[in-house]
């Protein structure tokens, strides 16, 4: 599989379909891309082959399975699309295209460290403004030089030797809770393995962190969280086998959205009971918002009445979901304020700005605050060009809005492609299902 196969194309720009009725669809999910980037670097790190079932094929599963190909690992789509991953020596001598994957940029230094040999990352014109110092600090803190040309940020090379000694770490993950999944997934290779310390006042999406340890127990991992920001990953082999890959239930989101925006009921099957995903977080808030939920096993069912009503919310547990919850704000009867997610400001664009200015393009009124957003009910909304600003999540809050408000066009809706290549064509087919 090549990135190209999932790269974007050409911005052009998409109409986005206004819902014509009330919903009653089944939208099945591709895999998650969270868990799929984890268990394709567990499966290059492991001694034995694993075969990962039901994984995502999207722009940033490519990037990630190119890197670890670069680095020596085997990786072999099956007719399924199922992946067979034997893991081989570490090589150096290798590029790194990290696109505009977090889970690249943050994921595969650290295992990189591992070469014996220089590994250079670089990536997207995007990639290059994402912060990476705490990556390059923690690997330097490690014993492993990095040529970074004191920037902190791609592009920088990892001067592996082999081996890493590992032992005590303290790093500040206010920016994103991949740099310490990062650390923590390499970590069992380590000569003394880690304890990592987080230092700073804030730590974002905490349940991302809690699927990384997860994934390491179920390889036989020892692990252990002694306190709320400290995380010891003992030596030791890393387990392969088979691993089953859960729907993004992130990816969900838009999807959930459709029926409180059109009415009538939407379908996600295969829901899981229990998960470390924070995408299972829509099912709380979005009945908050004014949605009913049924889990069955059928998975979850979504039924809104067109009715959407604001909400105060802290979404430090999961700012990913923060687009989609500002899209449904933009067409409440009532307030929203969501705080919390000021690390928005480091994702693949800065988040928080581009939503309050789409938003308020279209006739919104939201506003910035120190760490989210406010935004108030808008009798004046209306049919405009959304800028996608490269980034899949900005991408599908227009496709959202557009349900209800003619006129949307989002400006590059192949964005998408990060995470789920096909979005278009099952936004399409969920609106033809009513």
């Amino acid at each position: 599989m090549s990135v190209e196969n999932h790269s974007p194309k050409a911005a052009i720009p998409w109409p986005a379909p206004v819902a014509s009725g009330v919903l009653s669809a089944t939208v099945a999910l591709p895999g998650s891309k969270s868990l799929t980037n984890r268990e394709l670097v567990l499966s290059a790190l492991a001694e034995q082959p694993t075969l990962l079932t039901a994984p995502l094929h999207s722009r940033d599963s490519a990037l990630m399975i190119d890197a670890l190909t670069s680095l020596g690992a085997s990786i072999q789509v099956l007719e399924n699309g199922d992946l067979h991953v034997a893991p081989g020596t570490i090589t150096g001598g290798a590029r790194i295209d990290c696109g505009l994957a977090g889970t690249v940029m943050r994921f595969v230094p650290p295992m990189a460290t591992l070469a014996n040999g220089d590994v250079f990352f670089d990536g997207d014109a995007a990639a290059r403004r994402r912060p990476m110092h705490t990556t390059v600090d923690s690997l330097r803190a490690l014993g492993v030089q990095v040529d970074d040309a004191g920037t902190g940020s791609l592009p920088f090379t990892v001067k592996g030797t082999g081996k890493v000694r590992g032992g005590q770490v303290s790093i500040d993950a206010s920016a994103s809770s991949q740099f310490v999944s990062g650390l923590l997934l390499s970590a069992a290779r380590f000569e003394q393995g880690l304890t990592l310390t987080h230092s700073g006042e804030h730590l974002p999406s905490l349940p991302h962190i809690e699927m990384t340890l997860d994934t390491l127990t179920k390889r036989g991992v020892k692990v252990s969280n002694p306190e709320p920001t400290v995380w010891r990953v003992e030596p030791g082999p890393i387990g392969g086998g088979s691993v089953a890959i859960e729907p993004d239930l992130s990816n969900a989101g838009p999807f959930l959205a459709a029926a409180m925006v059109a009415g009538g009921s939407v379908t996600i099957p295969g829901w899981p009971d229990t998960t470390t995903q924070v995408g299972d977080e829509f099912d709380g808030i979005l009945q908050q918002m004014g949605a009913h939920i049924v889990r069955d096993d059928r998975g979850l069912t979504i039924t809104g009445t067109g009715v959407i009503h604001g909400i105060t919310i802290d979404l430090s547990i999961g700012g990913e979901l923060t687009p989609v919850v500002a899209a449904l704000a933009a067409l409440a009867d009532s307030p929203t304020v969501i705080s919390g997610v000021a690390h928005l400001r480091g994702h693949e664009t800065d988040r928080l700005t581009a939503l309050a200015t789409e938003i308020n393009r279209i006739g919104g009124a939201c506003r910035e605050t120190a760490d989210g957003l406010q935004i108030d009910p808008s009798d004046n909304l209306h049919g405009a060009l959304w800028h996608s600003y490269e980034d899949h999540r900005m991408a599908t809050a227009g496709a959202i809005i557009g349900l209800r408000v003619p006129g949307i066009q989002v400006q590059d809706i192949a964005t998408t492609s990060k995470t789920m290549p096909d979005f278009a064509n099952m936004w399409t087919k969920m609106l033809g299902a009513n």
